[in-house]
């Protein structure tokens, strides 16, 4: 059970907006998605229907039912969401967002930091890390310098989409390589996702919403690369047209710019390069 009190429930009421029974745009398909990716959890289990059946009543169901970490992990998710989907917000979301993000960073035990704007993350310099640097498998690396190539193309070409599923593409590619040459910590990171018998999935099982999280964890990506890869974690769903049509995905030039700035920053981790 969380320690999550009755008053600090109130700012995710409000963010989230769950008043209704919804928790902000989510389908079934895409909440469900989110629990397992992130937390391993299946929130339409009967163990969370205590309060009724809709998103929100799981939701409060959830986070008396798990603990701190768990509970953290998944508000932090779903903050990001939340943030991500209001690129400018009012002054009094900015603040209840900011609330939101000190009762996480209590929940996970860790001191809320400053928090890093879009802009910011935006204006730092990465165009010059190498993938030739990352230490992965010599034969993976020219097929990931084309596709990476190709997303700079489809960026600069108008194709935001396209550029979306290059710079995803290439960002697994990334971190499953580094998996594969660290199998020892990434199959020991607590974050690492079991399968039903409670053992580690096969590295290629992952998804990136995974991958990234173990990285972060282990410190070979920077906190920032999370935060601002919401788009980019879900790039496969984007593939089918249904999947892009029910999560309400309209990807412009100002989201793929976003995501190639957080592949840029993250072979600037992977390789070394990075300093801040």
């Amino acid at each position: 059970m969380s320690s999550l009190k009755t008053i600090e429930r109130q700012p995710f009421e409000e963010l989230l907006e769950m008043s209704g029974g919804y928790v902000l745009d989510f389908t079934n398909q895409t909440f469900t998605s989110l629990f397992v990716e992130s937390v391993g959890k299946d929130i339409y289990a009967a163990k969370y229907e205590k309060y009724g059946d809709s998103k929100a009543k799981r939701l409060r169901a959830f986070w008396e039912v798990e603990d701190d970490a768990v509970v953290g992990k998944i508000l932090s998710e779903l903050i990001e969401v939340w943030a991500y989907k209001h690129p400018e917000p009012s002054p009094k979301q900015k603040t209840t967002a900011n609330r939101c993000r000190e009762i996480i960073g209590r929940l996970l035990g860790r001191q809320h930091p400053a928090e890093e704007t879009e802009a910011q993350f935006l204006g730092k310099d990465f165009k010059d890390a190498n993938i030739d640097k990352v230490p992965i498998e010599a034969t993976l690396i020219p097929i990931l310098h084309a596709r990476y190539t190709e997303a700079g193309r489809s960026l600069n070409a108008g194709a935001p989409l396209a550029a979306i599923f290059m710079c995803g593409s290439v960002l697994e590619g990334l971190l499953l390589g580094t998996a594969l040459a660290n199998p020892r910590q990434f199959n020991q990171v607590p974050c690492s996702p079991k399968d039903s018998a409670g053992k580690v999935k096969a590295f290629p099982d992952w998804s990136l919403a995974q991958l990234i999280d173990a990285a972060c964890e282990l410190g070979y990506l920077k906190l920032d690369i999370r935060k601002f890869s919401h788009a980019l974690r879900d790039f496969r769903n984007y593939i089918h047209p249904y999947q892009q049509m029910s999560s309400r995905f309209d990807p412009d030039k100002h989201t793929a710019e976003i995501c190639m700035q957080v592949l840029r920053a993250a072979i600037a981790s992977l390789s070394g390069q990075r300093s801040s």
